[in-house]
């Protein structure tokens, strides 16, 4: 379960650092092994590879009116995998298409992570304040 948020940087070769608390458990648990794909929110997500599959199956099952939303989750994934010093290296046309500058925050999401443009995630967020939360929120209690 993956759950926090770390401010990272974008190296010059387009690489993303994996924070050490979770570097650790994507090794024990998928060796590294990991797939990135578009969100429509403007984000990636990036997900443990046999977590991935599950979904990857799941949504090739869906009906022809999804087609434009499998194209954008299954026809942007690509495999990627830790490298040594836990960097992953992300794929440009993904970069371009989440608008991902140097400054990047990783977001855990209970199966997978969200990685985002830090200007971008900090305007959304504000938006989403701004225009009051949904009345899910209100019937949660902690």
């Amino acid at each position: 379960m993956f759950q926090g948020s770390a401010q990272l940087s974008l190296d010059a070769k387009g690489r993303m650092t994996v924070p050490t608390r979770h570097r650790d458990t994507l090794l024990a648990t998928c060796e590294g092994r990991l797939t990135v794909t578009r969100h429509p929110d403007g984000c990636l997500m990036l997900f443990p590879r046999q977590v991935w599959e599950q979904h990857r199956e799941r949504i090739a099952a869906w009906p022809s009116a999804a087609r434009a939303f499998q194209r954008i989750f299954l026809g942007s994934a690509d495999d990627l995998e830790m490298d040594g010093a836990g960097r992953v290296l992300l794929p440009p046309a993904l970069r371009t298409a989440a608008s991902l500058q140097k400054d990047l925050m990783l977001m855990g999401m209970g199966s997978h992570f969200e990685i985002w443009d830090a200007a971008t995630l900090s305007d959304t967020e504000s938006r989403a304040v701004s225009s009051g939360a949904p009345g899910v929120v209100f019937d949660y209690s902690f």
